[in-house]
């Protein structure tokens, strides 16, 4: 085998293990961004001035089913993840344990749809 035949063959064992490699970390992006969840962006929203609200045209993304962890100590409230409006899309907040409060229940955070708009009312804990 001669010096140019020998560095030919090395060079393609080499691109083919760069193409092996891009491939690769080509499935291994789109493994992880799979599990994205993208919103088209819509018209942005604004607070209607009549208490904490969003107020956008475009309707919420269906319920996102979250996994809710095992509780880290007795007596723990779940909050619920939801849809909320940031950076002129829907984006999702996770839900997330919290310690119970004397004399309060959660009102979750929920979307209503109204003359074409929807508005987005914050939850929080209300006094019984």
């Amino acid at each position: 085998m001669t010096a140019a035949t020998a560095m030919a063959t090395a060079l393609a064992a080499v691109e083919a293990q760069m193409k092996n490699r891009s491939l690769a970390l080509a499935l291994a992006a789109g493994a992880l961004l799979s599990g994205c969840i993208v919103v088209p962006a819509h018209r942005g929203g604004y607070y209607d001035g009549g208490g904490p609200a969003v107020v956008i045209d475009a309707p919420p993304p269906a319920p996102y089913a979250e996994v809710v962890p095992v509780m880290p100590y007795p007596g723990a409230v779940w909050i619920g993840g939801y849809w909320g409006w940031s950076g002129g899309r829907h984006q999702w907040v996770p839900g997330y344990y919290d310690r119970p409060r004397q004399g309060y229940r959660y009102e979750p955070h929920r979307w209503e749809g109204r003359g074409g708009r929807w508005y987005l009312r914050g939850g929080g804990w209300m006094r019984l």
